[in-house]
């Protein structure tokens, strides 16, 4: 049991936090006991992030008192995100002087020189760099490794400081199936190095074995906080993290498209692909026929190639010229411009989310799909916004139309983004890990959206996951990257359609 005359680690007493003119947290009454392990639990925007950036020290506009025990202000905090690898790439990118060099190419920060910050490597550096196997990664840019591995940099970097505290936000997302059950072992072994843990988890099933207490937050106040069993077993916290689906409509009717496609043969063909970068081979004798009425899951483990695949078909690649590769009818190279191939697209990416201009109403985003644009600059008129709004509709979405996007929750913006990927009734949905960072309740809209589209449209549908765990009902052609001795190869396999599924 916790000596109650012990010296809290940290005390929250009636902590209020607005952000962006909207409440972020509300009468936060918290006290976090040495030797306690705690998840914060929440739907996205239930607070989550506030809290932790209170507590990490880069919000300090809050109203509401704050106590920190002598550890934590002698040895601080250490807060890995998301965001911190986002603002660490977008500095290497502003810095970026690649054509100023002999050899054309800035690696930008090194993984080594982050996770040392100009210390000496020692055998702790050492001993968790292979405890994490990113040894073989130390010598290159952030910019160039995948999200597993960006996860893993900046965990090494924050064990090295040895904090009194350790804030960890959602360290499953993005991860394969195989690096979860890695990081879970990782996180579970930290409570004996003497580490106080906070994890912000999105799903009950992402609370780790050593996590005793847990937090749970919604719209920004604290619904329940204690022992990890009896908060779990909350009726008020079972209801938070499983409400019901709102009702879908029916879809709009497609919309005319500014081109025609062949009558037949596949949609997209690769035959005897293969990409290589500096001499290391990404893409080995890749053969892909992407037909008519499929619907694509493609998944494999972080840094397969996944990204690479998927930017020889959109266009992106240009290493896609002198090779076997057939994208609506088309042979590449043949002299159609990017942006023939792009039109036939609708996209949803974590870059793209992240990115979008600010300031903007729901229903601008919808209409920005018109233009394929992060941000609306064109003019737009009746018919664009009776398009969007029947979008809108069909997804659950209507009453949203003229909310601010900013002021919705992550994951009622990755739907938005979804009504906007589908205003101009693209050919091919390509979904780029949809349901990364988003709850479980926002998993099962999603995925169910992408099941209504399937099924009462002309769009076929391309899923990427990192698992083949996580995908929609309607998927019927599976390819996979499976590891093997030279790295990865990729395996097709198709399906029957479905019952309900358009052909």
């Amino acid at each position: 049991m916790t000596d109650r005359h012990t010296e809290p680690l940290l005390a929250l007493r009636g902590v209020n936090l607005v952000y962006r003119a909207l409440p972020a947290l509300r009468d936060i009454d918290w006290s976090f006991e040495p030797g306690q392990h705690w998840a914060c639990l929440g739907p996205n925007g239930a607070g989550k992030t506030s809290l932790a950036n209170i507590i990490s020290g880069q919000a300090r506009q809050f109203t509401g008192e704050l106590t920190r025990s002598d550890a934590l202000r002698t040895r601080g905090v250490a807060y890995v995100c998301f965001e911190q690898a986002r603002a660490l790439c977008e500095r290497d990118r502003k810095l970026d002087d690649s054509e100023f060099r002999a050899d054309a190419s800035d690696p930008g920060t090194t993984v080594r020189s982050l996770i040392l910050g100009g210390r000496p490597a020692d055998e702790e550096f050492h001993r968790w760099t292979r405890r994490l196997g990113i040894e073989h990664i130390l010598g290159r840019g952030l910019r160039f490794i995948s999200t597993g591995e960006m996860r893993k940099t900046l965990l090494v970097a924050a064990l090295l400081a040895k904090p009194a505290l350790l804030v960890l936000d959602s360290p499953l997302d993005g991860l394969d199936i195989a690096t979860q059950a890695q990081m879970h072992q990782v996180i579970d072994e930290l409570p004996d190095a003497g580490m106080n843990l906070l994890l912000l988890c999105r799903q009950v099933e992402d609370i780790p074995a050593s996590i005793t207490h847990v937090l749970a937050l919604a719209d920004g106040a604290a619904i329940a906080a204690g022992p990890r069993s009896q908060v779990l077993q909350d009726a008020r916290v079972r209801s938070l993290m499983h409400p019901p689906l709102p009702p879908l409509a029916a879809l709009p009717e497609p919309f005319s498209r500014p081109y025609t496609l062949p009558h037949d043969g596949p949609l997209l063909a690769l035959r005897g692909v293969s990409v290589s970068y500096d001499g290391v081979r990404v893409l080995d004798d890749v053969n892909w026929e992407f037909a008519r009425a499929r619907h694509c899951c493609v998944s494999g483990p972080n840094g397969c190639g996944k990204t690479t695949l998927l930017s020889l078909v959109t266009g992106d690649n240009h290493k896609a010229y002198g090779q076997d590769i057939t994208l609506f009818g088309v042979r590449r190279g043949s002299g159609e411009s990017v942006w023939d191939i792009k039109q036939k697209f609708g996209q949803i990416d974590t870059q793209l989310h992240l990115n979008f201009a600010r300031g903007m109403k729901v229903l601008e985003v919808v209409v920005s799909g018109f233009f394929d644009s992060i941000g609306l600059y064109d003019d737009w008129g009746d018919a664009q916004r009776e398009r969007a709004q029947s979008w809108l509709a069909a997804l659950g979405l209507a009453e949203l139309a003229r909310e601010s996007f900013d002021a919705l929750s992550f994951g009622l913006q990755r739907m938005v983004l979804l009504a906007r990927a589908m205003v101009k009734s693209p050919i091919i949905l390509l979904l780029d890990e949809p349901t990364l960072g988003l709850d479980g309740h926002h998993r099962r809209l999603i995925l169910r959206a992408i099941d209504h589209i399937a099924a009462h449209s002309d769009t076929q549908v391309i899923f990427v996951s990192h698992s083949v765990g996580e995908m929609p009902a309607c998927i019927n052609q599976q390819l996979r990257f499976e590891p093997c001795a030279t790295g990865f190869r990729v395996t097709v396999s198709d399906s029957d359609p479905g019952p309900g599924q358009r052909t």
